[in-house]
């Protein structure tokens, strides 16, 4: 039998971070049956676009995204298919868009030669061969992902690990730890799932758990993505051990809802369990933990949260509002009160406290009062980043069919109102971190100066810091991967500046090179932080981080 010739796949990934780590599973199926995975999309034969389905801009850029990789291909005959002037041959849509939409995408975007939704993840090899063999498969027919499995959680999580149970992405089952090479790229299980590092970075993201059972008015994601299932400790681990091998150094654990973590494993304590097991894996320094509903913050987790060792000293609260009528509609709980009371208990615990969170502004039958409300919260909740929202109807949500929607000029307006306040606050915020001293893992080592996040600081979300190295260096050197203490010395909008104190902990394996992408954030998105952008050489070209370096220099102070 001749060998099968060399196929090459660009992946391009848009949205949050439990999408990088969907991308880095599709990654690994096609890197295990021979798929060369390569930067740019126009030496690939196929194309790989994971979409966003998030709200309207997210969805814009995704077809954006899919067109970009469209108009790589050249006409038929006028170059080498798949080679660096021919462009790819295939272009196919995975992801939240094309699992939400499916057939009507497919039949709205003939630029895509194929709509694949989750369950289509472990045959994903075979269906882009077919796909350049000429064929284009047919697209599913979307459905409510949360019927597909029952809705007892304790049931659920027997269920998913059936044979025919709806593919849950980003569940990523490893094989034993004696078992994964150290020279694979790549652990592959006996399922054939398993990861491959498409971006560079000592910061990773790691799926807590697929789905969410909560009804929030204005969400689709439920639909879509299914009902809460975790994914088992023993998993989470596993793959935490296995990308601290690669470089890693912080984990970042991402899901729809992270409170809700455990419910389904017969254990509502199971995230309190598993932090200090992961905050222990050797080489991991910091574990950040996003995505969390206030509502079920319970005061076990809140504890463990910021108590045990190796968690950042961060807080990323889903709170959308702070008017309780507001919130009644949008089928959330609590308010102003109870979310400061929680922040209050969050500060007790841990004084330099890093917290962020979302709201929503213009939600149907929102009132000027309740504008107020939620400004007033802002100004005594002292947050260090919030990601601001205006309202837009999803199809599907019950938001959508309520009354009172506003009109979009005024909603535009509510947005601006509350963006500028939050600008003020959390400038203010940041500036009173100056004096402070701040332990920043580095991600760039550029002109004498580092740049990272600090503990209260998520990547590609909530603002950087920038440590000036000394003029006569550092003895041992300063690399990517180091944990190193800084003393804030200016403010820059939410940016801090700082000065070199000392290495904490020297990274002993370098996380991977460039590697089959290359990511820059669009912004927060989803319920929580998250970060998130485009990986891959069709999506908006990154800028390199030692560019927004440079501008800083002449602002750093001179050393006392």
């Amino acid at each position: 039998m001749s060998p099968r010739p060399t196929r090459r796949v660009a992946v391009v990934t848009l949205g949050c971070s439990r999408n990088e780590v969907d991308s880095e599973e599709l990654a690994a199926r096609l890197a295990g049956d021979g798929w060369e995975l390569v930067d740019d999309a126009a030496d690939a034969d196929a194309v790989l676009v994971n979409t966003c389905g998030f709200v309207e801009a997210a969805k814009k850029d995704s077809i954006d995204a899919l067109l970009a990789a469209d108009s790589l291909r050249e006409p038929d005959g006028a170059a080498e298919p798949g080679g660096p002037a021919g462009g790819p041959r295939a272009v196919v849509a995975v992801g939240c868009m094309a699992e939400r939409y499916g057939r009507d995408l497919a039949e709205s975007l003939p630029e895509a030669d194929a709509v694949l939704g989750f369950d289509a993840y472990p045959a994903i090899s075979a269906h882009l061969d077919a796909v350049l063999a000429g064929e284009r498969p047919s697209a599913h027919t979307p459905r409510d992902r949360r019927a597909l499995l029952p809705i007892t959680p304790v049931e659920r999580a027997g269920a998913a690990g059936a044979a025919h149970a709806p593919h849950l992405p980003g569940h990523i089952q490893l094989p034993p730890a004696e078992a994964v090479s150290a020279a694979r790229a790549e652990p592959v299980g006996a399922s054939g799932a398993g990861r491959r590092r498409l971006t560079a970075g000592p910061v990773v993201p790691v799926k807590l758990s697929s789905g969410c059972d909560r009804r929030c008015a204005f969400c689709a994601i439920p639909s879509f993505r299914g009902s809460h299932v975790s994914r088992p400790p023993e998993q989470v681990l596993a793959e935490a051990e296995w990308l601290a091998g690669q470089g890693a150094r912080e984990l970042v654990l991402v899901s729809e809802n992270s409170t809700s973590y455990g419910k389904d494993l017969g254990d509502l304590r199971a995230l309190e369990k598993l932090l200090p097991r992961l905050a222990a894996v050797p080489g991991i320094v910091r574990v950040r933990t996003v995505y969390l509903q206030p509502a079920e913050l319970r005061p076990s987790l809140l504890e463990a949260l910021l108590t045990t060792p190796g968690l950042a000293p961060y807080l990323d609260l889903s709170f959308q509002h702070a008017s309780p009528a507001v919130l009644r509609r949008m089928r959330r709980f609590g308010g102003t009160d109870d979310f400061l009371d929680l922040l209050r208990r969050g500060r007790t615990m841990l004084g330099d406290l890093g917290a962020r969170s979302n709201v929503i502004v213009g939600f149907p039958g929102e009132t000027e009062e309740d504008v107020e409300i939620l400004m007033d919260f802002l100004e005594r909740a002292d947050l260090d980043a919030v990601g601001v929202f205006g309202y837009s109807d999803e199809e599907g949500t019950e938001a959508a069919g309520m009354d009172g929607h506003l009109d979009p000029d005024e909603i535009e307006r509510r947005r601006v109102d509350v963006t500028n306040l939050v600008e003020q606050l959390t400038e203010a915020r940041a500036e009173r971190r100056v004096g402070t001293t701040v332990e920043v893992l580095v991600e760039e080592v550029a002109g004498g100066l580092v740049f990272g996040c600090a503990g209260h600081q998520q990547a590609d979300a909530d603002g950087a810091c920038t440590v000036r190295l000394p003029a006569g260096g550092v003895a041992g050197g300063v690399a990517v991967g180091d944990l190193v203490t800084a003393r804030v010395v200016a403010a820059e909008g939410v940016d801090l500046v700082a000065e070199f104190a000392d290495v904490l902990d020297r990274a002993s394996v370098a996380p991977p090179g460039t590697a089959a992408t290359t990511s820059t954030s669009t912004g927060a998105t989803g319920a929580g932080a998250g970060g998130g952008g485009h990986t891959g050489a069709v999506a908006a070209e990154p800028v390199p981080r030692s560019r927004d370096l440079a501008g800083v220099v002449g602002r750093l102070p001179d050393p006392a």
